[in-house]
């Protein structure tokens, strides 16, 4: 395995990253709230480094990078990094193309598989594709520590994240919300309910979850649903 593929540690401060990004989104991190909780985050995170803790991805604020809030169409939202070596790389679900497919993301291209069976080509590990055709694949805790699911949770980043779910939600064109597992669902009040957004919600892909009640999500039709969707507002359906 090549250099780069394994070396997608964070190395801080989150001060250059939120620069390089559009305009729109650094208005909504320059938000009070919002602000406060990035400089307690920035020194927690440096404190952990200081501690010789590794933590992923490098781009912490990737899936908002090429895009804005404007450019788009569908919001899919994730918990928070992948935990491993060489996984995480800043999108919601997905990981470099060399990385082993993970399980959840293996259930997504099962339900891709059976809503597109004519039409579904071999699919990469990297959701790079989706994100380019305004697909925000955001996780709603931005960093993680290695080896340890949730590590970051509660410590700012669910300001952070619940102030760009808002800033979408907002905006007048059309666009749809994949809410899947009861972590995605609690922002649902984020989301107003008006003709410009669609809410589609199904349990997570997780193997744990992907085939069980209430709303299994393989069988759940939310990718075609939210390209009839999208179709019907005189908007460009996603080629998944």
């Amino acid at each position: 395995m090549s250099a780069p593929y394994l070396d997608n540690r964070y190395t801080g401060p989150l001060s250059p990253h939120i620069a390089g990004l559009p305009a729109a989104w650094r208005s909504v991190l320059a938000q009070a709230d919002v602000a406060a909780a990035l400089a307690g985050l920035d020194t927690y995170l440096n404190e952990r480094l200081a501690a010789n803790t590794a933590i992923f991805p490098a781009q912490p604020f990737r899936a908002l990078q090429g895009l804005t809030p404007d450019d788009v169409q569908v919001v899919i939202l994730g918990q928070d990094p992948y935990h491993g070596p060489g996984q995480a790389h800043g999108l919601a679900f997905s990981v470099p193309e060399q990385c082993p497919c993970p399980p959840s993301l293996r259930n997504i291209f099962t339900e891709l598989q059976l809503e597109f069976p004519d039409r579904l080509t071999l699919q990469s590990h990297d959701l790079s594709r989706w994100a380019q055709q305004g697909v925000l694949l955001l996780n709603t805790v931005l960093t993680v520590a290695s080896g340890k699911p949730a590590s970051h949770a509660r410590r700012g980043w669910e300001t952070v994240t619940d102030a760009l779910i808002s800033r979408v939600a907002q905006g007048t064109q059309p666009k749809v919300f994949m809410l899947w597992g009861n972590h995605a669902q609690q922002k649902r009040s984020l989301i107003p309910d008006n003709p410009h957004n669609l809410v589609l919600c199904a349990n997570h892909p997780s193997p744990l979850s992907a085939r069980r009640p209430p709303v299994p999500f393989i069988g759940c039709g939310h990718f075609a649903t939210t390209n009839a969707w999208l179709a019907e507002h005189g908007q460009t359906p996603i080629n998944w």
